[in-house]
Order: C-alpha cells, then sequence, then structure tokens
C-alpha cells in the first residue's frame, strides 16, 4: 500500500507535469512570490513573471508544457489587457486628443517599418517580401507593460491615453498587411477578399458602437441590483467582441479594445465593478498571460552558432531604435515632455503575440526561415525586459511629479473632504453610498461616514443594535470598491439636531442625503424652522435622487444662481462636478449668467479638470420651468442653490426643492447647497457688509432690468 503511495506521489512530479491541480498550484505561487522576490532586486514585476515562463517552459526545464489549458488562459490574459486598456482610458482627453493618437500610430508603424527594410534587405539578405513581413513586425508592439501603469495610478496621463491608441492603428495595420501578403500567397487577393472584408468590419462596427450599448444599459437598468450579474455580463461582451473580430478578418485583440471602449461610460471608474474586473485581471489572467510569453523563448537558440546570435540581436536592436524614434517623434511633435516620452517608449517597445503571429504566418508560408523564427523569440524576451524598465522609471518620475503638483493644485478643502451621509432607510443607502463612492475625493485620508441617528425614547437602546448591525452590512459593501467606511450610531432627540451634532464632532465638511420621498418631509428639511438642518449648519448639503443607474446617463446639465461664483464652497462644488464628469466620462453643460459662465471659465483653465463644456445664458431663476424644456430625462440633473442670506440667494430658490420633486422626478438629481462659512473668505474687506442685503439689491436689480427690457418690448411692438 505504502509502495503504491509512493509511486503516484513520484508519478505526479513527472515532466511535464500533467496534474490539473499542480499545475495551476505552481502558477498561483509563481505570481504570488516571482514579484515579491525581484522587488527586492528593484526589477519590475513582470519581468520576473515572463523569467519564470522561461524557466518552466518547454524550453527551459520542461516543467510545463504549453498545451491548450496554457494558450486558453493566454489567449484570456491578452484579451483582458487589451480590454483594461481601452476601460481605462480618460474618454474625454482621449476624444480632444485622438489627432495625437493617430499619429503617433502612423510615427510607430512607419518609423520601425522604414528602418527595418534596408536592414533586412541590405544587411540580413532578404528578399523583398520577406523584409516587407520582418519590418511589419517592427511596428507591431503588446501592452505587456499597461499593468505598471495601472499600479501607480496614471493611466489617464495622456501620453498612455496616445500610447494606447497608437497601439490599435498600428497592430490593425499590419495585420492588414499580414492578410494581404497571405492572401497574395494562396492566390486570394482579388476583389472578393476586398469587399468580403470592407462588409465584414462594417457589421462589426455596427453591432460595437450601436447594438452592444443598447442591450448593456438595458441591462444594467433593469438589472442594477444583480452585482454578480454585471461582472459576468461584462466578461461575456469582452469575448464576444472578440469573437466577432475575429469573424470580420480582424484579430480578437482589436474587439477587446473596442469592447473596453465601448463599455467605459457605463463602467466608472471608481465603482465596485471596476475594482473587481481590475482584481481578476490583475491577480489571475494578466499574470498567466506574461508566464506563457516566457513559455514561448527559447535560450538554446543563442547556442546554434554565430549566425543566430546576429540575427536575434539585429532584429532585437532595429525593434527598440525603431520605437524609440517613434517616441522620439511624438514627443518633438505634440510637445510632450521627457517622461511621457519614455512612457510611450515603454508601453510600445514590447513584442509579443501579435509580433509571434506574424513571424509564423510568414514562417509556415515559406516567407522567412527559422534563424527569423528563432531570432523573433529572442527579440520577445529582451524587449518585454526594456519596456518593463522604461515604462516603471517613467511612472515613478510622472507620478512624484504629480503628486507635487496635486500638493499645490487640489484646493485644501478638496484634500481634506470628509463626507457624511445621514441615513433613514436603509433600502436606499447602496445606491447613495455608490454615488458617494463616485464623489469622493481619492486622496481624501477620511472614510466615508454613515450616520443614523436613533430617537431618544424608551426603545432606544434596542432599536441602536439593530441599526449598528445594518450598518455593518454597509462596511462590507463599500470593501467591494475598496473604500473605507465609518459606521456611526447615535441618539438625540430629533434627526436634524444628530445630523448636526455629529458633523461637528467628525469635523465633516460635507453632507450627503438622499430625496426626501414624501412631500411633508420636503417641507420639514427645506421649510424655514429653526431645527432644520440647512439652518443649523453652513457645510456643503448635496441632496441625491436616484431615479436610474448613474452609467446610463448622457449629460451632465448644471444650473447655478447668478452671483454663484462669490460663494465660499463655489470652487468645492465645481471641482466635485467635474470629478464626476471624469468619472462618468460626460460631458457638461452649465446654465449660468455671463459673469458665472467666467468664473468657471477660469476656474477650469487653472486646473487639471478634461471637460468638455458649453454654456447656456441665463439670469433669472424665475425662468426655471422654461429652462426645464432643454433637460431631457437621460440628462444628469445638478442644481446649485443657497441658503437664505448668502451672496447668491434670491426668493425664486426657495420653489426649487418642490419644482424638482414634481417635474424631475425621472431624472436623476442633484440638489447642492454650497458651503458659506468653511475655507478662505473672499471678501475679509467687505465683512461689513450684509449678505443678505446684497443679494436682496442683486434680486431687485434683476427686477429693474426685466422691467426696463419689457418697456423697450412693448414700445418696439408698438
Amino acid at each position: 500500500m505504502k509502495v503504491d503511495f509512493l509511486n503516484q506521489f513520484i508519478k505526479e512530479f513527472n515532466l511535464p507535469f500533467q496534474s490539473p491541480v499542480l499545475i495551476f498550484s505552481l502558477i498561483l505561487f509563481i505570481i504570488l512570490l516571482s514579484p515579491i522576490f525581484l522587488r527586492r532586486l528593484k526589477i519590475p514585476g513582470i519581468i520576473g513573471l515572463i523569467i519564470s515562463g522561461v524557466i518552466i517552459g518547454p524550453h527551459g526545464f520542461n516543467i510545463l508544457e504549453k498545451n491548450s489549458a496554457i494558450d486558453l488562459f493566454s489567449t484570456i490574459g491578452l484579451l483582458y489587457i487589451m480590454f483594461i486598456a481601452g476601460l481605462e482610458l480618460e474618454m474625454n482627453e482621449f476624444r480632444k486628443n485622438k489627432y495625437k493618437s493617430i499619429g503617433f500610430g502612423i510615427f510607430t508603424f512607419l518609423i520601425p517599418f522604414s528602418v527595418g527594410i534596408p536592414v533586412c534587405y541590405y544587411l540580413l539578405r532578404y528578399d523583398i517580401s520577406a523584409s516587407i513581413l520582418i519590418s511589419s513586425m517592427f511596428s507591431t508592439h503588446t501592452l505587456v507593460a499597461y499593468p505598471i501603469v495601472s499600479k501607480f495610478g496614471i493611466t489617464k496621463n495622456q501620453a498612455v491615453a496616445t500610447a494606447v491608441g497608437g497601439t490599435i492603428f498600428t497592430d490593425t495595420a499590419v495585420l492588414i498587411i499580414l492578410a494581404i501578403i497571405t492572401g497574395s500567397i494562396n492566390g486570394g487577393l482579388n476583389t472578393d477578399f476586398w469587399i468580403s472584408l470592407l462588409v465584414s468590419v462594417v457589421i462589426f462596427s455596427v453591432i460595437m458602437f450601436f447594438v452592444i450599448p443598447r442591450i448593456t444599459k438595458w441591462f444594467f437598468t433593469r438589472l442594477e441590483g444583480e452585482k454578480t450579474s454585471h461582472f459576468v455580463f461584462v466578461l461575456s461582451i469582452v469575448f464576444l467582441s472578440s469573437f466577432l473580430a475575429k469573424i470580420a478578418g480582424l484579430e480578437p485583440i482589436i474587439g477587446a479594445f473596442m469592447a473596453g471602449l465601448v463599455l467605459n461610460r457605463l463602467i466608472p471608474h471608481s465603482s465596485a465593478l471596476m475594482n473587481r474586473l481590475d482584481f481578476v485581471g490583475n491577480a489571475i489572467f494578466i499574470p498567466f498571460f506574461l508566464i506563457s510569453v516566457g513559455m514561448l523563448v527559447d535560450i538554446r537558440i543563442l547556442f546554434n552558432g554565430p549566425m543566430a546570435i546576429v540575427i536575434a540581436l539585429t532584429l532585437s536592436v532595429v525593434a527598440i531604435i525603431g520605437k524609440w524614434l517613434a517616441a522620439y517623434a511624438t514627443q518633438k511633435v505634440f510637445k510632450y515632455s521627457k517622461d511621457q516620452r519614455l512612457l510611450i517608449f515603454g508601453l510600445s517597445s514590447s513584442h509579443a503575440v501579435a509580433t509571434l503571429a506574424v513571424i509564423l504566418v510568414g514562417y509556415k508560408a515559406g516567407i522567412i526561415d527559422e534563424n527569423i523564427l528563432n531570432g523573433t523569440i529572442i527579440l520577445i524576451l529582451i524587449t518585454c525586459i526594456v519596456a518593463s524598465f522604461a515604462t516603471e522609471n517613467a511612472a515613478k518620475r510622472i507620478v512624484k511629479n504629480l503628486d507635487n503638483i496635486l500638493d499645490k493644485d487640489i484646493d485644501l478643502s478638496v484634500k481634506q473632504e470628509n463626507i457624511l451621509i445621514p441615513i433613514s432607510n436603509f433600502n436606499n443607502l447602496e445606491q447613495l453610498l455608490d454615488f458617494t463612492i463616485l464623489l469622493k475625493e481619492k486622496k481624501s485620508p477620511f472614510p466615508v461616514n454613515i450616520l443614523s441617528v436613533v430617537k431618544n425614547d424608551y426603545s432606544a437602546e434596542i432599536n441602536m443594535i439593530k441599526v449598528k448591525r445594518k450598518l455593518e452590512d454597509f462596511v462590507l459593501y463599500a470593501s467591494a470598491s475598496d473604500t473605507k467606511v465609518n459606521p456611526i450610531a447615535t441618539i438625540d432627540i430629533n434627526i436634524s439636531d444628530g445630523v448636526v451634532r455629529t458633523s461637528k464632532e467628525i469635523l465633516a465638511s460635507t453632507i450627503v442625503m438622499g430625496w426626501p420621498m414624501k412631500e411633508t418631509f420636503i417641507d420639514k428639511i427645506f421649510g424655514q424652522k429653526n431645527d432644520s438642518i440647512f439652518n443649523l449648519t453652513d457645510k456643503t448639503i448635496i441632496l441625491y435622487n436616484h431615479a436610474k443607474p448613474l452609467n446610463t446617463n448622457k449629460k451632465i446639465k448644471v444650473v447655478c444662481p447668478p452671483s454663484s461664483e462669490f460663494e465660499t464652497g463655489f470652487y468645492y462644488w465645481l471641482n466635485k462636478v467635474a470629478f464626476l464628469a471624469n468619472e462618468l466620462s460626460l460631458n457638461v453643460e452649465y446654465f449660468c449668467s455671463q459673469n458665472t459662465k467666467e468664473a468657471i471659465e477660469k476656474v477650469i483653465s487653472t486646473s487639471k479638470a478634461k471637460l468638455i463644456c458649453t454654456y447656456t445664458d441665463i439670469f433669472d431663476f424665475n425662468d426655471f420651468l422654461i429652462l426645464s424644456k432643454q433637460i431631457n430625462t437621460d440628462d444628469l440633473l445638478v442644481v446649485v442653490s443657497s441658503r437664505k442670506g448668502s451672496v447668491s440667494y434670491q426668493s425664486s430658490l426657495e420653489n426649487i426643492p418642490k419644482l424638482l420633486d414634481k417635474y424631475f422626478t425621472e431624472n436623476n438629481l442633484i440638489l447642492l447647497y454650497a458651503s458659506t462659512g468653511s475655507g478662505e473668505k473672499k471678501f475679509d474687506e467687505y465683512s461689513d457688509v450684509s449678505a443678505a442685503f446684497v443679494s436682496k439689491g442683486i434680486e431687485t436689480a434683476a427686477k429693474i432690468q426685466r422691467g426696463i427690457g419689457n418697456i423697450f418690448k412693448n414700445k418696439n411692438n408698438e
């Protein structure tokens, strides 16, 4: 019995490993340990995964063979990299700089291609067909180093958007060249070939950009609470898109990237769904791909003779020089910094699957020989190592400079943002918490505070126990998006006093509340009673009405009263709108007076906000219902109000809450009361002037202006 057990034990460890459990365990230990060991040597973790693949692969110690299971996970990992690259793109930045992506795509395709042809033709002595095919291989690149960019949190940098966009351009061009060369060899390069390719690409584009967004929006709306289903649905779309791209005659990586672009606006970057997608990719799929790249490398090729070494080194040097020249040309033309140039070079210099696909097709077709095939394998290893070092060095420099800029540019009130969510209806807390997570400044050191005020009566202690249990559930819920939550339960005579007292105790800067559901409660909240939260605190107060998933909105429309730029909280709420627009990849339209428009433009122009803004001029809030005709049900409506006695206050603002509750219940709504007491005072030299007096004067001036306008209008009609 012991002998049988021992034989079975030894059999399990015969090389290469055959047990799926043992294979998976080994790969997981590599994913876990190799980055940890190499980090001590200041070597990027990606290189550790690639080198591990070399060691355990069929050309190393033959611990694992390149079987269908490894190929499957490798393919998933590559598609996942391209999908995440499209998903994490800053779409507003990408739209603004799409010509830069096209420009870099042209540079990174033509320059390596132009350098490669004479080297292959005159130096390596290959014929023109082989030289064109090999040179097109120099133009390709795979975003092997993209996880480094994601780890350092600079995926929204303009250089990253340029490099990722250029990747799609150059790989598509190379794959088209490959299809043409293959078609010419097989004798299929005729009119039918071109018509078939064009029709299939058009059909693919229609499905991706018109059909899938509508299906996704419908799914997210109908199954809003099914968080697990959201994750499975997104993965299904990614691999379906990759399959459709292959049917259309394109590479599956193109379909995965397109899926990322299409779903970009529907998956906010700070959402729990985005966090889950990042986690699964970075933990499992992408490391599998990097290990599989290493398994392709055969170091023994270098010992096959001097010609193999010469070709391998020549191919590697030409590939690196071509990509560096492309990055240099991009920097000079588009005025990028040296760090951004290094980042673009790092992202675009690694060659992997696309390169191997081109060379394998050429080798099987007899266009190139074994020396080029073997040299390409060495090229993959060398360029991946160079790309990893270059990307990590550039990312570190950019992060360091970005932190210095943010320390100077971010308003103190934003960096010290401390949000309090008072809650009475736990059924709406998930939606309110999701909204707050999107809104919260990521550099704020404070957690999100959730408060439940228990009425001080005979059952207060029992209710406190129930409330604390419910609050703990939402701590777990928020952890899915890596958000820290501080649950608070307190006892007070009434809700208003409890909310205001707690906001002072924890030094809250902002209070985020759910939208009141009953008219009597609206009267209580917005009425002029002394116990109203609005009268008892001068902090920023945000009320949110959730009518549909935020990621289904198409535009943010902001209505702000005249003179709102003079309020202390002006910079804060303007920053919040910009932040929300970037998270949801939406354009913003401001309805405001000319003076407020100029103030908004000045703030946006001097900040790092990447917004596409339009403006509609209004002056009188009495015309609010007329303005409502320009607001659609799929718009996120933000209304900026003010407290009585503040500079921008006017009597018409008192009716806004009731109008919103009556006419805009189908919209996602944000009603915002800007802070009037915290932050830097803008008018200390006029402290003897009453704010109420100023606001009353502005309101009177507005009425006089309307009256004069009506007089001239009547005279003209006469």
